[in-house]
């Protein structure tokens, strides 16, 4: 009770609207889960468990219990008060060993997102299910076994491209790692001929940036997260799942550094901060972010202000070049970086390891679009 009642302190204290809606909905779930833990009989240290959770939503009739006791178990972590942080996904029943050991060895080698890794456990959970219906051990398999698998998902091709680049991970990691087939059949697995299909990476031109800047506004918090947001794309060329992992510890305003600890391929890397962004992000700091426990850079705001999703970046700076009127989303920022380094003279290997590639090939296709300096070159002219 103590607990709660300081909880929905914090939430008064911070909140602009004493009566907002959240605050009367979250105490009336929160009593609620009093009550609950009271009828039975229940101990501090079974409280906050994945198994009460959903013994509460199942338990309680209010919409959005989850997301109230999430809110509260999140305050309760930063105080110091529960000794785990609220679970972020749900648990799956594990596949056996030799699957499983896939996916931890994708997770140590490729620092995979969340999706990436739910992705690669169905399309593995199905192909266990499909080889046990038909009695083929893993040693045993073939191209035949996997085409006849591949033929049983009645979906479109781009979907199906996923599900064979999953296959061919796991068929990699089979012969090569595990030596349990006796020929790699990842090559093999392929599906029908496509032409003209490589899609090169597109960028904004000069006039194009200095259009989307002009058209940013600084009225409102969310629009002060926009910006900064925009200008680390753009300035530094970060991912924005990336951007969503930047913490208030990251940013060393002194030395002018931020400290990229969760990149793809497991390096981490400190860039410095040029001045504009730094004054992007203090300006959000102290004028747009909401007073919150949490140490990420950039919340909701939306209360419980939890950390801003990659979805929550992606939307955001791309409705901030619709209103521009570029016909243009996020990722385009992070090209324009890549080719403003190119049109710099740096080294493709620069572009490489400040691009955080794993592969020469990804940096290789930013070359295919050098337009402007071929122009430059071949016809003397300038786009």
């Amino acid at each position: 009770m103590d607990s709660i009642l300081d909880y929905m302190r914090w939430i008064k204290s911070v909140e602009k609207e004493k009566g907002s809606p959240s605050y009367k909905r979250y105490k009336r779930i929160l009593i609620d889960f009093l009550i609950y833990v009271i009828h039975k009989k229940m101990a501090w240290e079974n409280m906050f468990t994945p198994e009460t959770v959903e013994a509460f939503r199942t338990y309680s009739g209010y919409k959005g219990a989850v997301t109230a006791l999430r809110a509260l178990w999140d305050y309760l972590f930063s105080q110091g008060k529960i000794d785990q942080p609220f679970p972020t996904s749900r648990t799956h029943t594990p596949l056996p060993d030799i699957y499983e050991g896939y996916l931890c060895y994708v997770t140590q080698t490729l620092q995979p997102s969340s999706g990436h890794l739910s992705g690669a456990r169905r399309i593995l959970r199905l192909l266990h299910r499909h080889l046990q219906r038909d009695n083929i051990r893993l040693s045993a398999l073939n191209i035949e076994h996997l085409d006849a698998f591949m033929a049983t998902f009645e979906v479109a091709e781009s979907t199906r491209r996923i599900y064979r680049y999953h296959l061919r991970g796991f068929l990699r990691y089979l012969y090569h790692e595990q030596k349990v087939i006796k020929r790699d059949l990842a090559p093999l697995l392929v599906g029908p001929p496509m032409f003209a299909q490589r899609k090169l990476p597109k960028f904004l031109r000069p006039e194009q940036i200095k259009k989307l800047f002009d058209s940013l506004t600084l009225s409102t918090p969310t629009q002060m997260r926009t910006y900064a947001m925009v200008h680390l794309a753009y300035s530094l060329g970060l991912r924005p799942v990336e951007i969503t992992r930047i913490t208030l510890d990251d940013i060393a305003f002194q030395k002018a550094e931020l400290t990229i600890r969760e990149r793809k391929g497991g390096n981490p890397v400190t860039l410095p901060l040029p001045e504009k962004v730094i004054k992007a992000i203090a300006l959000y700091v102290t004028k747009g972010r909401p007073e919150s426990p949490s140490r990420s850079l950039f919340l909701t705001h939306k209360f419980p202000f939890r950390a801003a999703s990659s979805n929550t970046v992606v939307g955001y700076m791309s409705r901030a070049m619709k209103q521009a009127g570029l016909p243009s989303s996020a990722y385009w920022l992070r090209h324009t970086y890549a080719q403003n380094l190119i049109h710099l003279g740096r080294s493709i290997y620069e572009v490489k390891e400040m691009m955080g590639h794993q592969n020469i090939q990804c940096t290789h296709r930013y070359l295919h679009i050098s337009t402007e300096l071929m122009r430059k070159v071949l016809f003397d002219e300038e786009l």
